[in-house]
């Protein structure tokens, strides 16, 4: 994928955890993308623990992949944040 859509992606994988994780109205555009773009690596890692493919391309799946490891990043920060 071209940087364009992994940015697409990651703001849109990133926005979804934010809302899921209800930090919507805390992050900014930036920090979605962020999020959005290491919880695809986070979740691709995850999957691949799992036996499973990671993020493959701009698809449903990858989304879901992205999303899942977005919210374990916003999880991990939130338990740093905390301490």
């Amino acid at each position: 994928m071209g940087i364009i859509l992994w940015i697409i992606f990651g703001a849109l994988a990133g926005w979804i955890a934010s809302i899921v994780m209800k930090t919507d109205s805390g992050q900014g555009t930036v920090s979605d993308i962020v999020m959005g773009v290491i919880g695809a690596v986070v979740g691709g890692f995850i999957m691949n623990l799992l036996g499973q493919s990671g993020v493959t391309g701009f698809n449903l799946y990858s989304l879901t992949v992205a999303v899942i490891g977005a919210i374990v990043v916003i999880y991990i920060a939130r338990m740093v944040r905390n301490k």
